[in-house]
């Protein structure tokens, strides 16, 4: 069995992290599937998903980290639009638009600590979608 599902979640850009773990069990819940996966997708080529431990602490040092990998000062060969976001891309590059996680007992597993996170790397606010697929077995 396969459900489908979806949300918009508004943000900041410029590496805005939000949790969205709650989204993501809400869907994984009203699946009604007792074992198997859920993979969440962001369309787009300036975002991307991934787990952390979402407090204050580490969202600083991911944003930080990502900045070294990918300065928002080089000079981005990136110019098709104009919106100078090339760094953007490169972020989000690195970090992937998709994440797949399994799910147990009709609930997303993840580590005690570990939360469900949509990032942002847009020089703009945006509207972001998530598309979520549950795969698993017929209840």
């Amino acid at each position: 069995m396969v459900f489908e599902d979806g949300f918009v979640i508004e943000t900041k850009g410029m590496t805005d992290i939000l949790d969205i773990t709650l989204q993501v069990e809400l869907i994984v819940s009203a699946s009604k599937v007792q074992s198997g996966i859920v993979l969440a997708f962001t369309p787009g080529s300036t975002a991307g998903l991934t787990t952390m431990e979402y407090e204050p602490g580490t969202v600083s040092d991911l944003k930080e980290a990502i900045a070294r990998l990918a300065p928002e000062e080089l000079d981005y060969a990136h110019v098709l639009s104009g919106d100078g976001n090339g760094f953007s891309h490169v972020r989000a590059a690195l970090l992937g638009p998709s994440l797949s996680l399994p799910v147990r007992g009709g609930a997303l597993v993840t580590g005690k600590w570990q939360q469900v996170v949509l990032v942002d790397f847009d020089n703009r606010p945006r509207n972001r979608r998530v598309e979520v697929q549950v795969l698993g077995d017929n209840p």
